[in-house]
C-alpha cells in the first residue's frame, strides 16, 4: 500500500532512493522494484526493519539491476553523506518526531542539488476527529504528537530552500476504519465492526475493484487520510 507515487518522484535507474522512517519497506521495496534503482530504508525499529528484509524476498521485480538495504538509523541525524541521494521519502513521520524540522534539513543535506522529496503526513480534520475521539490514540508510545496544517508544512519545507513542485492524497476509504478504532478504543480494540472494515480494506488493497478506486479517488481530494507534498532541491 504506497503513499507517495514514486512516478511523481522520478525516480531513473542508477538512482538512489532513501526511505527515513521506512517502517517495513513499502516505499523502500517499490523502489526497488524499479529498474536499476537503489534503494535504503532507515528507521529506528528493529523487529519494522526485520519484516523488510524478509519481504525483500517476496518482491516479484522484473529482473532489478539495483541494490537494496536496512538499516537501524535516526531520522534527525543520518548516517549518509552530504549530496548523495537522489530521492528522499519521509512518509506518515514526521508526525511522530517532536522536532520534526530536523528530518527535513537532514533531508536537504544529503540530497543532491536537483533531487525530490516526498512527504506525507495526516491530512488535519480526520486527524482531529481522531484525536476527539481517543485520548488513547494521541497518547500510545510512538503515537501521533502533532496535527498538521498542510499549508503551513509546505511553508516550513520551502523556507529550508526546497521548492514545491506538487500535491495530492490518499486513502481516502482509511479514515472511517480509523474513526471507527477511535470510537471503541477505550472498550474493545478489535470489534467486530472494526474487524469486518479492516477486511474491507484488504480486500480492496488485494483485488483493487474499479469500484472502490472510483470512490477513492472522488473522495481523496477532501477526504484522504495522507496529505502527499512533492519537493526539489534547487539545483
Amino acid at each position: 500500500m504506497l503513499t507517495l507515487d514514486l512516478d511523481a518522484l522520478a525516480l531513473k535507474p542508477g538512482d538512489l532512493c532513501l526511505d527515513i522512517g521506512c517502517g517495513e519497506g513499502r516505499h523502500s521495496l517499490a523502489a526497488y522494484c524499479l529498474p536499476d534503482v537503489h534503494a535504503v530504508g532507515i528507521d529506528l525499529s528493529e523487529t519494522a526493519l526485520a519484516t523488510a528484509t524478509e519481504r525483500m524476498s517476496d518482491m516479484q521485480c522484473h529482473s532489478p539491476q539495483g541494490e537494496i538495504g536496512f538499516g537501524v538509523g535516526d531520522a534527525t541525524v543520518l548516517p549518509i553523506a552530504n549530496n548523495t541521494a537522489d530521492v528522499v521519502i519521509a512518509s506518515e513521520i514526521l508526525e511522530h518526531i517532536p522536532n520534526y524540522l530536523l528530518v527535513l534539513e537532514e533531508a536537504m543535506r544529503v540530497l543532491k542539488p536537483g533531487g525530490k522529496l516526498g512527504i506525507s503526513v495526516p491530512r488535519q480534520w480526520p486527524e482531529w476527529i481522531c484525536w476527539r475521539l481517543s485520548e488513547g490514540y494521541r497518547t500510545s508510545p510512538g503515537g501521533h504528537i502533532r496535527i498538521f496544517d498542510a499549508t503551513h508544512l509546505r511553508r516550513e519545507v520551502e523556507r529550508l530552500g526546497f521548492v514545491c513542485v506538487g500535491r495530492g492524497s490518499a486513502h481516502a476509504l482509511h479514515v472511517p476504519y480509523w474513526w471507527l478504532k477511535c470510537l471503541f478504543w477505550r472498550h474493545d480494540r478489535e470489534p467486530w465492526l472494526v474487524k469486518a472494515y479492516h477486511r474491507l480494506l484488504v480486500w480492496d488493497l488485494m483485488k483493487r475493484p474499479w469500484l472502490t478506486r472510483a470512490i477513492d479517488g472522488l473522495l481523496n481530494p477532501f477526504m484522504g487520510k495522507s496529505i502527499i507534498l512533492y519537493f526539489t532541491k534547487p539545483a
